[in-house]
């Protein structure tokens, strides 16, 4: 009598799987099967075909599969500011270049096209979930819906008014009705995004920390991000920005703080006690001059440490992996010591620390069973990449995201031999160019 095998959606045959799992596995010659969004099993590909069949069958030699990216702090739209301020100081670069521009050309449609751009840069680059900050976000939400990308979007708040809303609670109540109209969609969750310590009043944290604690929903701000943010805090209130949020609640575990660039040890000791969670972005506070997080004294500290790229404004690249293999040169760098963050635990603080920071750890950032089948195929057949003798680390050390070959978000494929599925690629860089020559005249 002939075994009646089980039906699956997709099955993904890999010359390597790293699963990025409790047990940090590397397995070679496995296949990983999904029925509808989630990974329903992984099996020696000399055994999945005897259980399961499938309409949809992919056979990557040469391939590593991994978890799907996740990019932890992102301003999706701001990639059609990419090259239009570069070389300045972060206060320079916002105060006369970016915030101005932003005053006369940001609105829904700017937001939608520039989350559409970025998203499509991101699919390419193997990122299948980011967490953004930016005004609009229904328009991020249209772009996230269309295109099939996992996002946090968070609800902005700044003191001052901006295209987008007046003040503090104006921002709240059209963040809140944005979060109560699409909570049912399941590739979006929400924060709340106070922009930054220097531009949020005591009274608005306050007031965010009341809502956050109610609806038990994250908080997503940059901190700690120059040197001039410490000096104007100190100045100001004659405490660091970690102490006085930390006076005001907003320490602890629902906190995701974006570059973390300047830590003393007291405010690295609250940052722990609290068991926040840290977006390190080293292209970006490479490329405004704004320093280097001392990565090294946080995951001592046992801190969750995830990777992020910031806006194509003031990195150019929503590329992930080029942000891996940074992040585990810049700590070996400063600290003379190579052997921290090895190839594994940089491919970790892309996939599994990224579910963390967000709380979505319980459905993506490894590959395990019943979880989200959130996943990247990157080929390491090309000349770059030979010899091969560890795929891990000629995944983080030697390839690039020119080497993603094929993604799947939600189960669904969005990157088939390096080409977006059902996006008009052509059509986006008719639109960006649109939106290039408009911003040329200012």
């Amino acid at each position: 009598m002939k075994d009646i095998k089980k039906n699956a959606s997709v099955i993904i045959s890999a010359s390597w799987i790293f699963t990025a799992g409790p047990e940090d596995q590397l397995l070679s010659d496995y296949a990983v099967v999904i029925e509808n969004d989630k990974v329903i099993d992984l099996l020696p590909q000399n055994k999945v075909f005897d259980e399961y069949e499938a309409n949809n069958n992919y056979q990557l030699t040469d391939h590593i599969l991994i978890p799907g990216l996740i990019n932890t702090h992102t301003h999706a739209a701001m990639s059609l500011f990419k090259g239009f301020a570069d070389d300045l100081s972060l206060q320079d670069w916002l105060n006369n270049h970016i915030w101005p521009a932003e005053k006369e050309f940001v609105n829904s449609s700017f937001v939608k096209d520039g989350s559409i751009l970025a998203l499509s840069e991101m699919i390419k680059s193997g990122v299948t979930t980011f967490n953004d900050m930016y005004f609009f976000p229904e328009a991020t939400a249209e772009a996230v819906k269309e295109l099939g990308v996992r996002s946090n979007i968070g609800l902005v708040v700044l003191d001052f008014p901006t295209n987008y809303a007046t003040d503090p609670e104006d921002y709240l109540v059209k963040g809140f009705e944005f979060r109560d109209k699409w909570r049912n969609e399941e590739l979006i969750t929400t924060s709340i995004a106070p922009h930054a310590p220097y531009s949020v009043s005591n009274e608005a944290f306050t007031l965010i920390n009341t809502y956050s604690e109610e609806l038990n929903i994250n908080i997503h701000t940059h901190l700690h991000e120059t040197q001039w943010e410490i000096d104007q805090s100190i100045d100001k209130y004659g405490i660091t920005p970690v102490q006085r949020l930390n006076n005001l609640g907003i320490i602890g575990p629902s906190l995701m703080a974006a570059h973390c660039v300047y830590l003393n040890d007291q405010d690295m000791d609250i940052l722990a006690k609290n068991k926040v969670s840290i977006a390190h972005n080293p292209s970006s506070n490479m490329k405004l001059g704004s320093g280097i997080a001392d990565v090294a004294k946080m995951l001592k500290q046992n801190l969750t440490v995830s990777l992020g790229t910031d806006s194509s404004a003031s990195n150019n690249r929503l590329d992930i992996m080029g942000e891996m293999r940074l992040a585990a040169l810049l700590i070996k760098g400063t600290t003379k010591s190579p052997e921290l963050i090895p190839a594994k635990e940089a491919i970790k603080m892309a996939t599994i620390n990224g579910a963390k920071t967000l709380g979505l750890d319980s459905t993506i950032g490894s590959i395990e069973k019943n979880k989200k089948a959130d996943l990247v195929a990157i080929d390491l057949s090309a000349i770059e990449n030979q010899p091969l003798y560890n795929p891990i680390s000629t995944l983080v050390y030697s390839s690039s995201r020119t080497d993603v070959s094929y993604v799947w978000i939600d189960g669904k494929i969005k990157l088939k031999d390096k080409k977006l599925v059902n996006i008009d690629e052509e059509r986006i860089i008719q639109m960006a160019k649109k939106w290039q020559r408009k911003l040329k005249k200012i």
